[in-house]
């Protein structure tokens, strides 16, 4: 996202060590194909060569122009990455046999529209992994405890852009970024109205409560 702009290197290291811990649960939820990958909000590109180790050709989009900076160092010869809306994606129907969109729904103006803009570019049959923050665990309306447990705080069912909070902390992502909020059911209806048959969901990681919720979704 745009608010990236200017925090694109402090993001990348914040984000390194996150990136690294995320790759081996991201390849068993992908899995191993051809044909073209989208990675829908590369950011700066920390996850570029795990797509590409999975056989696919990867296409990385973004709308923030400063990590689409640091993303251009880390792409491979002839890779395209481009700066456009996710929720207006510059590219035919049914041209991609994968798209993944990584830790996005906490950034996007309307994810049920960047959700149905990656099904109208995914080919019949094609797969859409979803990894991002856990909806229920993990948000604006969550505050974490010193033995790892979390107050779940009425904010929930506030959908869309939350006010910073008290239990935000100062350092963070939250703090810096901002942070939007989808709830649980509203990222699921998502898949569902745009035609994908969710196939997998899985918590990756083993935390006391799960940070992450991650999806396979097929197009068929």
């Amino acid at each position: 996202m745009a608010r990236y702009d200017g925090l694109a290197d402090w993001y990348d290291e914040h984000n390194a060590a996150a990136a690294d811990n995320n790759r081996e649960p991201l390849l068993d939820l992908l899995g191993p194909g051809t044909g073209l990958c989208l990675d829908l909000g590369c950011g700066t590109g920390q996850n570029l060569q795990t797509l590409r180790s999975t056989g696919r050709t990867v296409v990385g989009l973004e709308y923030s122009a400063d990590q689409l900076r640091l993303a251009r160092k880390r792409s491979a010869p002839g890779e395209l990455l481009t700066r456009a809306d996710a929720a207006a994606l510059p590219f035919a129907d049914a041209v991609f046999s994968a798209v993944t969109m990584l830790w996005i729904s906490t950034d996007v103006d309307d994810f049920a529209a960047v959700v149905r803009e990656a099904a109208r570019v995914l080919r019949p049959d094609g797969v859409l992994a979803f990894y991002g923050a856990h909806p229920c665990f993990n948000g604006p309306h969550t505050e974490t405890r010193a033995d790892e447990g979390r107050i779940v705080h009425p904010t929930y069912r506030t959908s869309g852009w939350h006010a910073a909070a008290p239990w935000w902390g100062e350092n963070g992502i939250r703090h810096r970024l901002g942070m939007r909020h989808v709830p649980l059911a509203d990222l699921l209806n998502a898949f569902a109205r745009a035609g994908l048959t969710i196939t997998r969901a899985i918590e990756p990681r083993n935390d006391p409560v799960p940070w992450i919720l991650a999806l396979r979704a097929e197009k068929r």
